[in-house]
């Protein structure tokens, strides 16, 4: 009898348990809808309505397993942000894939809340073999003869990646079977929607966060958003990756009850890939705004013709800007640097052009392609595009904002700005936030910065998982956030008031220790404060963070 009143409660407990994470949590992934993405069945109506409204539509060609748009692997990453290949950390083995990284982090192959990391099998290129549009989805199946096959045949392996499948031969849909047959081209156009009968969204006077890579996941945008943060992105999700109906991307596109106005970017190279993806976010997710990576400086992602590689192609930006825009109803966004080659700006002459391709908002990072993070971001040039820009397109600055002085002198400067986009300044000191909206310099304590941290293990058990490997997920991204937050110097040991994004201070005496060992650059002294948080490492346990830094060749890291 006793027994089985035990079963009984932890039944119970189950059942009160796991309802209120998903609550919390909105944006899964649906089973049925991978399904259909894998088997290229999934129907995009309003998406090659409006590719053929613009001409841009065309038959697909023989198509093999190559990613167009960047792939679902990339080695490296950058400074500031909402540029990166990313996934989450939910795939099944857990191991990390990103390999390098630029100094200051948050652009490059992350793990957020289920990553793809190391799923990346490599793919076959046929050289013989091009195209202008990437048209249909690769069918991610075993080999198949015949169209008939390619339908009926159900996937073995539902729960792997799709870049893990072995795909031997092509598989692609004709046009018909791909949801032609939905289509009715816009030819009256006076049905159309304008822009600006569309939903709209304000960030003027918010506090944005960027979209950080690694770092950017759910629970440090729960830590941000209690700390004062207005707005949140999730990571950059590739779009090739989110049609192939890959798991660990889309769990970058999860969003929190508490993110009030929350949007996703995605990167894509062609028009067709951006347009059906924007379709299915729609129809899948609930999101405010979407916004679209023509920033981002990493080889791999460039190389592809995406990222930065579009700001030398503002015909291919147009296009791309256009068929969001008018395949869906949510907000479209940009985020782009001033240029690709350094000294060569070019944003100046495409701004006004933005809003009539039928973006609500651009972000400019003040730094070209080719600069990457080597030089203090150009305002001045921020500055200048911003009064260039239409009254109804909202432009948002982006780079090296790390104390409320920076963001008064932003806004002060140039009234225009809707907003200061922060990156770097969050991963250093979330409370960032709290010091713009307070207008004062906050000499944190360590205690209340370990609080803080706190707040972070307990929202990633919440999002990952309070089992062993939950909280070995939870301790990895913690790592991967210490290594930045060590760069923060307490207020009250400054000489000069504020601190500077780009300095790199001696090692020095904390005012505890406790403060000392916040300061560590140490990556052994990383993991004695996430064993302070969530207990004993287990054997063997070795720790190297993403991004560049002298962290990881310490003695004491092994």
């Amino acid at each position: 009898m006793l027994i089985r009143v035990v079963i009984k409660i932890s039944v119970d407990s189950a059942t009160i348990l796991k309802p209120s994470r998903h609550r919390s949590e909105v944006n899964g992934f649906s089973k049925d809808v991978q399904k259909l993405l894998w088997k290229n069945k999934m129907t995009y109506p309003k998406a090659d309505a409006k590719l053929k409204a613009l001409g841009l539509f065309s038959k697909p060609k023989v198509n093999n397993l190559e990613n167009k748009d960047g792939g679902d692997k990339c080695v490296q990453s950058d400074e500031n942000g909402s540029c990166a290949v990313t996934s989450e950390l939910e795939n099944n083995d857990g191991v990390d894939k990103c390999h390098l990284s630029d100094d200051d982090g948050s652009c490059g192959v992350a793990d957020d809340s289920g990553s793809k990391l190391e799923s990346s099998a490599e793919v076959k290129k046929d050289d013989d073999i091009t195209r202008e549009l990437e048209s249909d989805i690769i069918c991610p199946l075993k080999r198949r003869k015949t169209e008939e096959n390619c339908e009926d045949v159900e996937t073995q392996n539902e729960g792997v990646s799709v870049v893990d499948q072995n795909v031997d031969g092509n598989c692609i849909k004709s046009e018909p079977e791909a949801g032609s047959e939905a289509i009715t081209p816009e030819t009256d156009l006076s049905l159309k929607s304008h822009s600006r009968e569309k939903k709209l969204i304000d960030f003027r006077e918010k506090l944005y966060l960027a979209p950080l890579t690694t770092v950017g996941n759910l629970p440090f945008r729960r830590v941000c958003k209690v700390l004062g943060a207005d707005v949140t992105c999730g990571e950059m999700a590739m779009c090739t990756n989110l049609l192939q109906g890959q798991a660990s991307e889309w769990a970058l596109l999860r969003r929190h009850s508490s993110e009030e106005l929350f949007g996703v970017q995605i990167c894509g190279a062609y028009p067709d890939t951006v347009a059906r993806t924007v379709e299915l976010i729609e129809k899948e997710c609930t999101v405010d705004f979407i916004d679209i990576n023509m920033g981002c400086p990493i080889d791999i992602v460039v190389n592809k013709g995406a990222g930065s590689a579009l700001l030398t192609k503002p015909m291919r930006m147009k296009s791309v800007v256009e068929v969001a825009s008018g395949t869906v109803d949510i907000p479209i966004t940009i985020k782009v640097r001033t240029a690709y080659f350094e000294g060569k700006n070019r944003i100046d002459s495409l701004i006004a052009d933005f809003n009539s391709w039928g973006a609500s908002a651009v972000t400019i990072h003040g730094r070209s392609r080719q600069q990457r993070y080597s030089k203090l971001a150009d305002w001045d040039y921020v500055y200048q595009c911003t009064k260039k820009a239409p009254n109804n397109l909202q432009v948002v600055g982006n780079g090296d904002v790390f104390s409320f002085v920076d963001w008064n002198n932003h806004k002060t400067e140039c009234p225009e700005l809707a907003t200061c986009m922060i990156a770097r300044g969050a991963l250093i000191k979330p409370w960032l936030f709290t010091e713009i909206k307070e207008q004062r310099h906050w000499d944190i304590s360590s205690g209340e910065r370990l609080n803080i941290f706190q707040d972070f293990v307990n929202f990633g058990l919440q999002h990952w998982g309070s089992d062993t490997k939950g909280v070995e997920t939870t301790r990895r991204f913690l790592l991967e956030w210490l290594s930045y937050t060590c760069r923060y110097i307490p207020v009250g040991l400054l000489e000069v008031v504020p601190q500077r994004i780009n300095w790199r201070p001696p090692s020095y005496y904390g005012r505890d220790d406790l403060e000392t060992l916040m300061a560590s650059d140490s990556a052994a002294d990383w993991v004695r404060l996430s064993e302070m948080l969530l207990g004993k490492v287990p054997e063997g346990f070795t720790f190297a963070p993403k991004h560049k830094s002298n962290a990881y060749d310490r003695a004491e890291n092994g």
